[in-house]
């Protein structure tokens, strides 16, 4: 029981920890802040983060598990369900929005190791090789060098969304994003069959939270 409680202060904390820092930044942010907004002392923060170096790498790590897309027998389909489903969620999660925004922040984050994204260029990297050995892509294509650019590119249009528009049309901007790389990567035969869709994050975010559900609903 003390490890199930263990687990629940961690995460309590780290919800509150990025909440705090996706209002204030790494820099405005403080253990006092996160303390309060978790309902905890600060012994017990203490106790799971040394730091708040170390609870702003705890909210990096932490937005890769929110991000799951189901497995998809188009492999490319995976890739794009992806980006979509990070597109719906990051305006309605402080996890992600923090994690984006200590990625871009002026302070240890932004630096050499790179935020969040070395995370999600090996992330996607992996889905490009899968794809590649599915004959999914074309033949020019190098997943490394295309995940590379698509991270970069995804990134630029989640910063520019967001000084425009506050992100409400994230979800928009990513699916033209796709609509405009996949021609260049995928198949024709593939890409016919591709779901772009502005919507498609929303769909596949309510698929995932349906199958998390099913758990409880059979107890």
């Amino acid at each position: 029981m003390r490890q199930e409680r263990a687990v629940r202060t961690r995460r309590l904390i780290l919800e509150a920890a990025a909440s705090v820092f996706d209002e204030h930044g790494y820099e405005g942010a403080t253990i006092n802040l996160v303390v309060a907004r978790a309902g905890v002392t600060r012994g017990a923060l203490y106790f799971h983060f040394t730091s708040k170096r170390e609870l702003a790498r705890g909210v990096l790590a932490e937005q890769f598990g929110r991000t799951d897309v189901p497995r998809r027998h188009c492999r490319l389909q995976e890739f794009v369900d992806l980006g979509m489903v990070v597109a719906h969620l990051m305006p309605r999660d402080p996890m992600l929005s923090a994690g984006a925004r200590l990625s871009l922040g002026r302070h240890a984050f932004g630096g050499p190791e790179g935020g969040a994204a070395p995370g999600w260029i090996k992330r996607v990297e992996a889905l490009l090789e899968v794809a590649d050995e599915a004959g999914e892509l074309l033949p020019h294509v190098v997943p490394a060098e295309t995940a590379w650019l698509m991270t970069g590119a995804w990134t630029g249009v989640q910063i520019q969304s967001h000084k425009t528009a506050d992100r409400s049309d994230l979800e928009h901007r990513v699916a033209g994003l796709y609509r405009h790389l996949m021609p260049s990567i995928a198949v024709p035969g593939v890409l016919a069959a591709l779901d772009l869709g502005e919507d498609r994050g929303e769909r596949v975010a309510a698929e995932l939270a349906q199958v998390r559900r099913e758990p409880n609903d059979t107890v």
